[in-house]
């Protein structure tokens, strides 16, 4: 279906696999909606003979979509031949009970599984599989993810599942604890610290990445970060050229290592994740003809050539890519860019526009800024194209002369824009004023537009305060040699006792770069910036989320460019779910001079860009500590018996078997295929004879009371002597009675077709035999508790943000009690206010789990309110409104939880109530206090 406009961008949940896509008709020039998600591709600009000849090309990524449908096959089969790690990892990220906590994307969560299956699963499934190598001497494998859509997130989930299968299962080489992370600037280093296990505001914890009981584990990591400069070494030459008296040789393999790594040297299993890894590739043999800078080459010799070193001493056992953009840059070749040859998976920008993980880029044309607005629409799609601003931008000029008419009316209607955006923001509180962004060719250029705010020439007021405008190029900002000194002088500061001494200069780079970390963040150096004039496109760890326009004022050689440009407005502000869709709500960056001739614009667009949403922080209070809650952390309830197992025989219903269906269904069925009357049993009798001829029914009783066993091995515990010897007299008492009947005339005559028919239908059998059994009421419960983490508490929540609407809890040990219903806001009062409740706490990251199967699938239950009573009872209080089809199954296993925990007898009273009307709650406290 063609579309000449398109009304809503967004076409999918960002939590499933996108159904649908707008492809891009290059011939005609227009999109259409197709269903099925977008091939793994990118697009190439191409540049024919002359300057203006330009066509971009969408080409596909075999491999990654060679691997995606192998992913997602073992996906629907639910994930087999991975460790029992892998296995409990990938079923807490998927879980649904965690919704609350955390939901992860679609497009994290095929990040990792692609990553987990390449090393766990591609050695025995991944026929046809080639992974191109960089020529390097260790593996690459590169993830492509737009800006915005979670990577950082996904860099923690490899850790976490890397960390935990190596220290449970030491001896498995295809796992290390070992972890280097290479950032591009010292602006992503300190981004990246937060996955460091130690750090408070870690992502282990913020997003809840691994199991509570599991969580204690990553401590035991060992994780470093570097800039990606800190992997340089000084060669002879430049150790000739030194004026010192030191002349010490260049560094061996061995001590570079140590220089880099410092203890993490010691290790011989590294596992390197290179974050925006697209400054990370290895030099072509043609890399001059190529026309590539000399900064690049030098760059990329630094990274790549580090890690060789690193390699020879401690063994990079893989290497792990991420970035929006993984392509080996080219300023003058007409082949374009080239794409990293071993990118394994892939969810681009359009994908990520398309399920609502990022803004969506768009051109506004406002007719109140100029009366003849809407004829520059054509121009502001590239506006360095234009032939007089092309010149005018590219001439030596000094910072007040006149910028061109163009320029000058595309700020105009780009301010006003902006303008009508932040008196939106005012209006709705926000405690920041949106973003303006400038991306200039050269520096002159970017004196110039700083000039035309200052003095009024660009007739936007409230964009000429120049203490909200923030002019940064590469003479202002210290390079990333100077920068790292800095840091380590205030690193290595020990508070006030020991403050670094810095230079005005370097006092000055600080401050700067601290604008540019912070732009948009609430008591922060760059809280009050909303001008932005760069030469750069920025560090490449800009995450600033209150970017909403964009003017791009240099050259766009390539879609590589205009995407890295556009990325630095794309972050979200807000990531709640509309109800009604179940997507994002869009939201907006306004872009003028970036030819995106690929991407998709809302052509009516309505509103202007949406403010940052303002959360509150959830915590354990220390000042109401008297009101901590704590409870066993059980990971389930297993059951023994003294002397017999008794089944009540007149409580067991019959079990009947189809005959005729067991012998059709079973290996003779080919000599008796067309037989449907009596003589079918003779002829399957005479086929079988030879095989039953020993399988007596003894045999048929002791084969099923073993296969029995084996079930009942990981829930009771008990002499495993007398637990067989109980099983088989169980087993045979039960085959031998009325309580199971085979059908068919034949069977109640013949022994020898009844034990054959019986052991066919051996897993049916113990199916029914284990009903029996575990309602014994013999049977005694056993808690199994957490080895990691045994006994929870309230203290032991992560801090964290909401959004939604809270209620303060006077006798709750966390701060407010964030309510999804009005109900909950009264069950809320009404604990706080009953007399009879000396503490309650709302289950709400606080880990009170407890599991339960439903359709043989283990699943979470996390109830609503624990709540402790002055007479010292403890009450799991859930309260529900329609009934659902794994109620009756969380009601079974809440129930053994309560009885477990309560035959144990070390944690008190419990007691369970499950309730379809909040009144009720009154009641059940009344009748327990």
């Amino acid at each position: 279906m063609q579309e000449s406009s398109i009304d809503k961008l967004i076409l999918s949940s960002p939590f499933h696999e996108p159904t649908e896509h707008w492809h891009y008709n290059s011939e005609l020039e227009q999109f259409e909606k197709r269903q099925g998600r977008r091939p793994a591709s990118f697009v190439r600009r191409v540049q024919g003979g002359k300057s203006s000849d330009v066509t971009d090309v969408t080409e596909q990524i075999p491999l990654a979509n060679q691997i995606r449908i192998r992913v997602k096959d073992w996906r629907k089969c639910e994930y087999p031949g991975v460790t029992a790690t892998t296995k409990r990892l990938l079923e807490h990220w998927i879980d649904e009970s965690e919704n609350d906590r955390r939901r992860f994307f679609f497009a994290q969560l095929e990040a990792i599984e692609t990553l987990i299956w390449l090393k766990e699963v591609a050695a025995n499934e991944g026929t046809g599989i080639e992974i191109e190598s960089d020529g390097g001497h260790f593996q690459r494998v590169c993830s492509k993810m737009a800006t915005g859509t979670g990577k950082t997130v996904v860099m923690a989930m490899l850790i976490a599942w890397q960390v935990l299968n190596k220290l449970l299962s030491q001896n498995d080489g295809r796992f290390t604890k070992n972890i280097l992370i290479v950032a591009p600037g010292l602006t992503v280093k300190s981004r990246l610290a937060v996955l460091k296990p130690a750090r408070s505001d870690n992502y282990y914890d913020q997003f809840h990445i691994v199991p509570a009981s599991m969580r204690g584990l990553m401590n035991q990591c060992k994780i470093e970060i570097r800039n990606w400069h800190k992997l340089g070494w000084e060669d002879e030459e430049a150790i000739a050229k030194k004026k010192t008296i030191d002349k010490r040789g260049v560094l061996s393999d061995k001590a570079y290592a140590r220089e880099v790594l410092g203890d993490l040297s010691q290790a011989t299993d590294l596992m390197v994740i290179n974050d925006e890894a697209h400054h990370a590739w290895r030099l072509p043999s043609d890399a001059k003809a190529l026309g590539l800078k000399k900064t690049e080459i030098q760059d990329a010799t630094v990274w790549i050539a580090g890690l060789d070193r690193l390699h020879r001493t401690c063994g990079i056992h893989c290497c792990y890519d991420f970035t929006a953009t993984p392509f080996i840059p080219s300023n003058r070749t007409s082949a374009g860019d080239r794409l990293f040859g071993w990118i394994v998976s892939d969810f681009g920008l359009s994908d990520s526009i398309e399920s609502g993980l990022v803004k969506t880029p768009r051109i506004v044309i406002r007719d109140d800024a100029l009366p003849d607005a809407s004829t520059y629409r054509s121009k502001l799609f590239h506006l360095y194209a234009d032939p007089e601003v092309h010149d005018d931008l590219n001439r030596k000029a000094e910072p007040e002369e006149l910028l061109p008419d163009l320029i000058v009316n595309a700020y105009t209607i780009l301010g006003t824009d902006w303008l009508q955006t932040m008196k939106q923001w005012e209006r709705q509180g926000a405690a920041t004023r949106p973003v303006l962004i400038s991306v200039a060719n050269r520096t002159e250029t970017a004196a110039r537009i700083k000039h035309a705010f200052d003095s009024g020439r660009i007739g936007i007021e409230e964009l000429k305060d120049p203490n909200r405008t923030l002019h940064i190029d590469s003479k202002m900002l210290a390079n990333a040699e100077e920068q790292e000194e800095i840091t380590t002088l205030i690193e290595n500061g020990d508070d006030e006792r020991d403050s670094p001494v810095l230079s005005n200069k370097q006092q000055r780079d600080e401050y700067l770069r601290k604008q540019v970390d912070t732009v948009g963040k609430v008591d922060q150096p760059g809280e009050k910036i909303q001008n932005v004039i760069s030469v750069n496109m920025l560090s490449e760890g800009w995450d600033a989320k209150t970017v909403t326009h964009i003017m791009g004022l240099r050259a766009f050689t390539s879609q590589l460019l205009c995407e890295q440009v556009v990325g630095r407005g794309l972050r979200r502000t807000s990531y709640d779910v509309n109800g009604v869709t179940q997507c994002f709500d869009p939201e907006y960056v306004n872009v003028f001079g970036i030819p995106f001739s690929f991407l998709p614009q809302e052509t009516q667009p309505k509103g202007c860009a949406a403010p940052p949403v303002s959360k509150k922080r959830i915590y354990a209070d220390p000042s109401k500590s008297g009101f901590e809650m704590s409870w066993p952390n059980i990971r389930n309830v297993t059951y023994s018996f003294k002397t017999r197992l008794v089944i009540d025989w007149d409580l067991v219903d019959p079990l009947e078997i189809d005959a005729m269906r067991t012998i059709l269904e079973s290996e003779v069925s080919p000599v008796i295929e067309g037989e449907t009357d009596d003589t079918t049993f003779d002829r399957a009798r005479i086929a079988i004879q030879e095989s039953i001829k020993n399988e007596r029914l003894q045999t048929v009783v002791f084969n099923v009371a073993v296969e029995l066993i084996k079930n009942l091995d990981h829930d009771f515990q008990g002499s495993p002597p007398e637990l067989i010897k109980e099983i088989i007299r169980l087993t045979g008492g039960f085959l031998s009675s009325d309580k199971i009947r085979i059908l068919g005339n034949k069977c109640q005559s013949d022994p020898d077709l009844r034990s054959f028919i019986l052991s066919m239908n051996m897993s049916k059998i113990i199916r029914h035999i284990w009903g029996a059994i575990i309602n014994a009421p013999e049977m005694k419960p056993e808690v199994i508790f957490d080895v990691h983490k045994p006994i929870m508490s309230s203290a032991d929540m992560v801090d964290w943000y909401t959004a939604k609407h809270t209620e303060y809890g006077r006798k709750s040990h966390i701060n407010r009690a964030v309510c999804d219903s009005s109900w909950e806001v009264a069950a809320v009062r009404i604990l706080d206010e009953s007399k009879d409740v000396s503490a309650w706490v709302k289950n709400d990251h606080i880990g009170f789990v407890v599991h339960y199967i439903h359709n043989g699938v283990v699943r979470k239950y996390l109830t609503d309110f624990l709540v402790k009573l002055s007479n010292g009872k403890h009450l799991v209080i859930e309260v529900k409104g329609a009934e659902r089809p794994t109620d009756e199954s969380k009601k079974k296993a809440m129930n053994a939880w309560i009885n477990g925990v309560n035959t144990h007898g070390g944690f008190g009273r419990w007691h369970f109530a499950y309730i379809t009307d909040v009144a009720q709650i009154d009641a059940v406290i009344h009748e327990l206090a």
